[in-house]
């Protein structure tokens, strides 16, 4: 069986902080989330876990997330000298930037997809660590893990997603997974 991992993670820093998007590596990871499908649940690692959960990374088959190119391996690789990006990496918002040509957003696509919404956003997230509420960080980091994890599953079964465009028109768009 394939081992497919979903992945999220939440940062300790806002990209202001650290002195601009191209200083990810600098945000700190608060929480880090996976569903293995080998596995068949989901994993909550802290900072102190970092090591484990690149290792778990490393043997996967396949890395699905969003934005986790420019994003989420960025902040892992103020820890590692390893490349993440080297590993079979699936990112939604790559492949669904090529065929549209622009950027969505999970919320865009969740909401038009399946009717839902995300819980929090990463800004809140910074401020909860602050706050020492790691748990809340980890519910939201799950939620946002199985919302990716059914993202992924609907494309690669119907062959589209839908998502709002800026004006709140619903739209489809097809998909190559």
């Amino acid at each position: 069986m394939k081992n497919i991992v979903y992945f999220d993670l939440e940062t300790q820093k806002s990209a202001d902080e650290v002195g601009g998007w191209n200083q990810i590596n600098k945000m700190g990871m608060s929480i880090g989330v996976t569903y293995s499908t080998a596995r068949g649940d989901y994993k909550i690692y802290g900072e102190k876990q970092i090591n484990e959960l690149i290792t778990e990374l490393q043997r996967a088959d396949l890395v699905v997330g969003f934005n986790n190119l420019r994003f989420d391996y960025e902040v892992l690789h103020g820890y590692t000298a390893f490349d993440l990006r080297q590993l079979p990496t699936l990112d939604m918002l790559v492949e669904l930037q090529k065929t549209l040509q622009h950027r969505l957003s999970l919320d865009a696509i969740t909401t038009a997809t399946f009717g839902v919404e995300k819980t929090a956003e990463g800004l809140q997230a910074i401020r909860w660590y602050r706050e020492g509420k790691l748990l809340e960080i980890a519910e939201y980091c799950c939620y946002d893990v199985k919302l990716t994890k059914l993202v992924y599953e609907y494309g690669a079964a119907k062959k589209q997603l839908y998502y709002n465009n800026r004006f709140g028109k619903k739209l489809s768009v097809p998909i190559h997974w």
